[in-house]
């Protein structure tokens, strides 16, 4: 039997106020980046109280990341600096390279329950200054493995030999949104040295030594080994992150992440004297 991954860092994060005003969970943030490298932050939203984010995300600069947002449910309308505009809406996902620098905005229309997560992917120091682009995956631009007592939604990545609704030009991480039922068991090995954590949407699973987890946690695992879940008597809904991490000095001001505090504060004297934007 193939080693099984331990729990290494069970989270539930802090609650915060971002934006112009959006109530939200940073499950992971700027002091995590070193365990969860290639990721920098996952945010969590879960209300059905529009007051909690229809202040939106105003426009705001963002270099060196790629931004991933995913709704389970909701409604939100973006706009960016390239000229791209639209809707993410329920099942749906946006991923916006933002590279050399891009300016865009996110503001949740009001909606009967807004459920979902941001994640930021770390660009390797190579590919900071890359030319920024945006990607809308529409939900039926997610293909979804039936597994009889489980469904896996492939945002990212390649699962069971089926590619996912993105690869991802620079990090390339597997994204899976999965749902199990009651009772229901599932395992997957994924390489050695990559990092795995998961968030828990709803429901409960026994992870490791049968320990339950409930929702609106996140669970790191560590770097080697098969990841095993079986899902408690109410099912599960949990989002799986694993990407190669990249090892690399990392410097973080705000929305702008770089490799040095020289390349930090370049980008904000750019963004002060209207030179922020490459593309």
């Amino acid at each position: 039997m193939n080693k099984l991954r331990t729990i290494r860092k069970i989270v539930t994060g802090k609650h915060t106020v971002d934006g112009a005003g959006v109530k939200l969970v940073r499950v992971i943030g700027c002091d995590d980046t070193r365990e969860f490298d290639p990721f920098l932050i996952l945010d969590a939203f879960d209300s059905v109280d529009p007051n909690d984010y229809i202040q939106g995300f105003p426009w705001h600069p963002h270099r060196g990341i790629e931004a991933i947002t995913y709704l389970i449910q909701g409604d939100i309308k973006y706009g960016d600096s390239l000229g791209n505009t639209g809707r993410i809406l329920t099942g749906a996902c946006q991923w916006m390279t933002a590279g050399s620098g891009i300016l865009h905005q996110e503001m949740p229309k009001s909606s009967e329950r807004m459920l979902g997560v941001q994640l930021w992917l770390n660009l390797p120091a190579k590919d900071k200054m890359a030319t920024p682009k945006y990607h809308e995956i529409r939900k039926e631009d997610i293909p979804v493995m039936d597994e009889g007592n489980r469904r896996i939604h492939i945002l990212a990545g390649t699962y069971n030999g089926k590619a996912g609704a993105m690869e991802g030009d620079y990090c390339k991480p597997l994204l899976l949104d999965v749902e199990m039922r009651a009772g229901a068991g599932w395992s997957l090995d994924i390489a050695g040295n990559t990092t795995l954590f998961i968030y828990i949407f709803q429901g409960a699973g026994s992870l490791g030594s049968d320990k339950l987890i409930p929702a609106k946690h996140a669970v790191l695992f560590d770097e080697t080994g098969t990841f095993q879940i079986e899902a408690s008597d109410q099912g599960i809904r949990f989002l799986l992150m694993a990407g190669e991490p990249l090892q690399e000095p990392i410097a973080w001001g705000g929305p702008i992440v770089m490799n040095t505090r020289a390349e930090l504060r370049l980008a904000f004297r750019e963004f002060e004297e209207d030179q922020f934007i490459k593309a």
